[in-house]
């Protein structure tokens, strides 16, 4: 079908050239509104933490997002009336925002928790009419809003302000891989191709998949959520992806151009190049479509973002870069500035043929290596990192690092104890289990303190707590400080109540988490019903629900791609290899993300801080994005082997002469990847690094050690048996005459 499409796209090839033109006028616009249509966070999912905020919002009406200011005076304590009104100067333009309900300072709340031991620190809230992505939209307004005075700094932060701070960073982290990767690229392409004509080929596609991709990811927005990660992922498999299928169809069509005329010659490069471009891209389609199984905004529409900038990568290939080719003709070679010798393709097959006479040689010693190198991975820790995902300087992460320095590390982290009751929550006997609960944790060391209707001032007993809080108004007798308890913590009808546990660490720390976890596992009694949420119960939620669905996405992956190689190869045996050579070079990667990233080896380097935690969501994120890339080079490499032994039947002779002709290509390609990859290394947020590290580190391995060496000792090993299926499956004599 691709042969008969050869024609058709040499006699169009001014209408094709002309419509993906005005496709691209079309997106421009577009493209430039895809920012401001993305949402940050991992988006919302029914776990315990979300039913417990959901409560709150409900009962005790409670907008939905905050802000926290952070105040901090070289010369005024907070007890001086000056800072007080230096506060009140600084915030009163807030009034102005629309969706600002309220303010809560350490003096309207009368609330000395909320002033630091220094006397000179203090935060407060503001709270937001607004869901998250919209609170997230209206940190820089509130920024601007403020006011700091000569004695008055100000630091916006908390989680709003951490996800507006992480969309910033993000684009400057994209711009920056631009910057970075297109003199590289530049450079790289004119290497591979030779000339300048035919290295400008795949930047144009690039440009055109990525414009076109964001233009599209912002008409999706308008229907679903989209995470402001797409932008890196269209931007890295835009470009990855229009080099990998160019430099595949222009090098077969150059190959070609010596024997045929150019329509031929296009013809046969849609025939060959063009049906293993159709199944690489299958295979990357399949690995990212799992993310489609995830439940998370985040995961999901990077699932979304990546499959369409492949497909639209791969219509380019079919129809613009053969239309292109038609154009150009031999004009494809124009401007030679050929830096590679044409001795290469002859170091491939004296190279794969001496790796087929040491085959067992090679095999063992190489899977023991990858093995070894991913055993790290036994160890891994999966977290998510929160304000620490930022840049150092990022003011949410200032002002976070402040609170945790001055009030301690769990201040704005909280654990919250959600308490619900079908009778009352304030009843002698729940009044009882939460005065036994309160007082369990006061007495942890890994709390710094619990904020309760049970922790007040006053010097009362169990029996009169339980007296007091059974009377219609027990703030007529417990004064203002139960007063204040009751309106912050306890609804109206009673049917809810809150803890507020304070860690004496950090979010993301194992105590913390620890805590969180003894606290679910032993809540309040009696006919309580209870649900935890905070930050670190949240990050919690998050990893369990990721990979409660992830073994099912590597099984699906794994599956669809075995038979998608089947359908290309005819073949029991060889998509069988793939996949389990994929799985080793992931796992390789996965092994030395952790001996890198989780225990801080060459973080100077890299230029991070390690927090002994492997991100929850790369491992996902990378195997669905490497599973589908690695196995490019697979299709790539077999495609052309499938052809030689088709001709011959001589399975080691046809092995050495597919690394001959494809092993450059391979390499070519997966140099271009690995440069693109290594510009999002270079960002600022820890995830992107992480990713953009693992990604290439995985092509690399996968490229080299597996394409190189592992694949054609096992091509040996298994000699005609590669080919085998059963007759009813496809398989049966193949052509050729030549023994193995």
């Amino acid at each position: 079908m691709l042969a008969s499409l050869g024609p058709h796209v040499v006699r169009f090839r001014w209408w094709i050239i002309a419509f993906w033109c005005a496709v691209f006028v079309v997106s421009v616009p577009f493209a430039f509104q895809a920012t401001s249509s993305l949402k940050s966070g991992f988006g919302e999912v029914e776990t315990e933490s979300r039913i417990a905020l959901r409560l709150m919002s409900e009962r005790l009406e409670l907008p939905e997002s905050s802000v926290t200011l952070v105040f901090s005076s070289d010369s005024l304590d907070a007890s001086d009336p000056r800072y007080v009104e230096a506060v009140e100067r600084a915030t009163a333009p807030l009034s102005q925002i629309p969706q600002v309900d309220r303010l809560i300072t350490f003096n309207s709340a009368d609330n000395n928790r909320m002033i630091a031991p220094d006397g000179r620190t203090t935060y407060a809230f503001v709270l937001l009419d607004a869901d998250i992505d919209a609170a997230t939209d209206l940190v820089p307004d509130i920024r601007d809003a403020l006011r700091p005075g000569d004695h008055l700094d100000i630091w916006v932060t908390g989680g709003v302000a951490i996800f507006s701070d992480l969309n910033v960073a993000s684009e400057q982290d994209l711009r920056r891989a631009e910057i970075i990767t297109l003199p590289l690229l530049i450079v790289a392409l004119l290497i591979v191709f030779g000339g300048v004509i035919a290295a400008g080929l795949p930047l144009a596609m690039g440009a055109l998949s990525v414009v076109i991709t964001l233009a599209l990811v912002h008409l999706l927005a308008q229907f679903t959520d989209m995470s402001i990660f797409v932008l890196n992922i269209a931007s890295f498999l835009g470009l990855g992806m229009a080099v990998d299928y160019s430099l595949l169809m222009v090098s077969r069509f150059r190959e070609e151009l010596v024997r045929h005329e150019v329509t031929e010659a296009v013809q046969n490069t849609l025939a060959t190049a063009g049906k293993a471009i159709v199944f690489s891209a299958v295979t990357s389609i399949i690995g990212l479509s799992g993310l489609l199984f995830f439940q998370f905004m985040m995961l999901r529409s990077l699932g979304i973002g990546g499959i369409t900038v492949i497909l639209f990568s791969l219509l380019v290939a079919l129809t613009l870069i053969p239309a292109l080719l038609a154009t150009l003709g031999t004009r494809v070679n124009r401007f030679s500035v050929r830096l590679m010798r044409s001795g290469d393709r002859m170091f491939w097959l004296r190279f794969s043929r001496w790796v087929m006479r040491h085959p067992v040689a090679v095999a063992v010693p190489v899977t023991a290596g990858l093995l070894l190198l991913g055993a790290p991975f036994l160890g891994v820790k999966l977290g998510s990192p929160w304000a620490t995902v930022l840049p150092e300087d990022a003011e949410s992460r200032v002002g976070w690092d402040i609170v945790a320095q001055q009030f301690g590390p769990g201040e704005l982290a909280q654990i919250i104890v959600v308490n619900t009751s079908e009778t009352s929550t304030l009843s002698p006997n729940n009044i009882a289990a939460i005065h036994e609960f309160v007082q369990r944790m006061e007495a942890d060391h890994r709390v710094r303190r619990v904020d309760s209707i049970l922790s007040t001032d006053l010097d009362v007993t169990l029996e009169e707590f339980q007296f007091l809080y059974s009377l219609s108004s027990p703030e007529t007798i417990g004064g203002p400080q139960v007063a204040f308890a009751l309106g912050e913590l306890v609804s109206d009808d009673r049917s809810l109540s809150m803890i507020r546990v304070v860690p004496d660490h950090g979010p993301v720390s194992d105590a913390a988490h620890d805590l969180a976890r003894d606290i679910r596992a032993s809540p309040p009694s009696g006919d309580l019903d209870t649900n935890v949420t905070g930050v670190t119960p949240d990050l919690q939620d998050t990893v369990t629900r990721m990979y409660s669905d992830f073994p099912k996405v590597i099984i699906y992956v794994s599956v669809m791609t075995y038979l998608a190689l089947f359908f290309l190869f005819r073949s029991v045996v060889l998509p069988l290899k793939a996949v389990a050579l994929n799985i080793l070079s992931i796992l390789a990667s996965f092994g030395a993300l952790v001996f890198v990233f989780q225990q801080g080896h060459f973080q100077g380097l890299l230029g991070f801080t390690s927090q002994g935690i492997t991100e929850a969501s790369v491992p996902i994120l990378l195997f669905s994005i490497v599973f589908g890339l690695s196995m490019d080079y697979e299709v790539f490499l077999l495609s052309r082997v499938k052809e030689e032994y088709e001709a011959t039947g001589d399975n080691t002779h046809a092995v050495a002469v597919g690394m001959e002709k494809s092993g450059r290509i391979i390499t070519s390609a997966a140099l271009v990847l690995i440069l693109v990859s290594a510009g999002f290394a270079s960002g600022d947020i820890l995830i992107v690094k992480t990713l953009g590290f693992g990604v290439a580190l995985a092509i690399l391995i996968d490229s080299t050690v597996v394409r190189a060496l592992l694949v054609p000792a096992l091509m040996r090993l298994f000699s005609s048996a590669n080919w085998w299926a059963p007759a009813i499956l496809g398989g049966g004599t193949r052509p050729g005459t030549r023994p193995s």
